[in-house]
């Protein structure tokens, strides 16, 4: 069995990693590059590999990071199987419309002002290459072993990251040898999901280390500061604006909601999910309660639905979306994208940014390049719609909140590993998987490798 890196190598982004095995070659992920526009730019380059050459792919969950070139993958003719576990096929149709959509929108922008003689922008791939990689996915459980094709065989582990995430073990029927794919991990006691499953051994491990050189605040920590930033928003009668990606932190935000409705004062807001994705994928949640952690049923029977707080409204159209707008404090508004590089939050971040008595709460991470990631950074001002913002609004960045495992999350996963394997990281900038690196080598003695773009490696 021999893997090769082709992408999320020596970046957060793109995952796509390709397998030689038995005979085939089985894809893990197949996801969109994210960042900086020139970074966005690279989903339109060929494939380093033959699309139509790949047996199957094994998808570990549905982010857009993971998922978002599939489509393409099918478009440039990839005809085989697409492994996923069923909540992650529910969630993907959600994003990768919306991505086939934004992908049209963009190109429309763009051929608006074309040059004379200027070759039109062609959007990456459309409604109906979407509908053709939904119908190519197939349901796999958790924790069931099962051949993918003659003589692989593919177990899914709960990843606690998402719903339906998972992490991925590819074994080889003859050798018996085993490669894991540790998928984007959660961390433990996150809400709504179960903690990742562990893996009993491997031969060899492909890790994400997005937080590999730093440590999440507790979640004790992380509600009293929720807490407090929103007393200071009811005292300046400003608003809170929260960029939360569609799958997870917005689900999870209102559970939190839900669960200090009262100790968090949040009757005296307007509470407003303007994401149409986010709702539609709030309700995909709604309908797999039986992946949920123990705390996570027993809130959604007994306590506020998050669902169905008494001043939440779900925004789903234009104009119900720039009503909000007109609202100058007492809001709370969690918009997409969580990196702010495209969608609604934009436009909340234009009419509240400016105003010192507003909040900017950031509870995910901000990929290099991206919006989200200059304000965190303390930017003065930013451009948004051809014009210079400047940033007054106050700004929190909640890391307890983050849906990927600390290194100190990531060192235990690992270590549960028996055998302890060498490890190759993957999904991390530097240097992030270096510091990580160091720690699994003085901690385990493992051998640690960094991926690097095209880099082959036997198992």
């Amino acid at each position: 069995m021999q893997v090769q890196f082709h992408g999320a190598a020596g970046e957060v982004t793109g995952s796509c990693h390709l397998l030689d095995v038995a005979g085939h070659r089985v894809l893990l992920d197949c996801g969109m590059i994210q960042g900086s526009p020139a970074d966005e730019r690279r989903n339109l380059t060929p494939f380093d590999f033959d699309a139509a050459a790949i047996d199957a792919v094994v998808l570990s969950h549905a982010h857009i990071d993971h998922s978002g070139r599939l489509p393409l993958l099918v478009k440039r003719g990839f005809r085989g199987p697409i492994f996923t576990h069923p909540a992650s096929i529910d969630v993907a149709g959600i994003l990768l419309a919306d991505s086939a959509s934004i992908a049209a929108q963009d190109a429309d922008r763009d051929n608006r002002h074309l040059a004379a003689g200027s070759a039109p922008t062609v959007p990456l791939y459309g409604a109906d290459d979407v509908a053709a990689t939904i119908q190519r996915m197939r349901p796999l459980p958790y924790r069931q072993s099962s051949e993918i094709l003659p003589g692989v065989r593919v177990t899914l582990r709960d990843a606690g990251h998402i719903l339906g995430s998972a992490s991925v073990e590819v074994t080889e029927t003859a050798s018996g040898r085993s490669l894991v794919f540790s998928g984007d991990l959660g961390p433990k006691g996150t809400p709504i999901l179960c903690d990742p499953e562990t893996v009993p051994r491997a031969d060899l491990v492909l890790m994400e280390s997005t937080y590999g050189d730093r440590l999440h605040r507790s979640l004790t920590d992380t509600i009293a500061e929720l807490g407090q930033i929103f007393a200071q928003a009811s005292a300046s009668h400003g608003n809170v604006v929260i960029p939360a990606f569609a799958v997870g932190r917005s689900q999870e935000l209102l559970y939190f909601f839900a669960e200090h409705f009262q100790d968090w004062g949040l009757d005296q807001f307007r509470i407003f999910l303007d994401s149409p994705m986010a709702s539609k994928v709030t309700a995909v949640y709604d309908r797999h309660e039986d992946l949920f952690d123990a705390e996570a049923k027993a809130l959604w029977a007994n306590r506020p639905h998050p669902l169905r707080l008494p001043n939440l409204s779900f925004t789903d159209s234009v104009d119900q979306s720039r009503a909000i707008n007109e609202i100058h404090g007492g809001a709370i508004i969690l918009a997409g994208s969580g990196m702010c590089n495209g969608g609604r939050i934009r436009h909340h971040l234009r009419n509240n940014l400016p105003g010192a008595n507003n909040h900017i709460v950031f509870v995910g991470y901000q990929a290099a390049g991206t919006l989200g990631r200059l304000l965190v950074n303390g930017v003065p001002s930013v451009k948004l719609f051809g014009e210079q913002v400047p940033v007054n609004a106050q700004r929190h960045t909640v890391g307890g909140l983050s849906a990927h495992a600390d290194q100190a999350g990531l060192m235990a996963w690992y270590g549960a590993i028996a055998n302890h394997p060498p490890v190759w990281l993957v999904h991390g900038e530097d240097p992030a998987r270096g510091t990580l690196a160091e720690r699994l080598h003085a901690q385990y003695g493992t051998t640690v490798n960094l991926s690097a773009p095209g880099k082959q490696v036997d198992v």
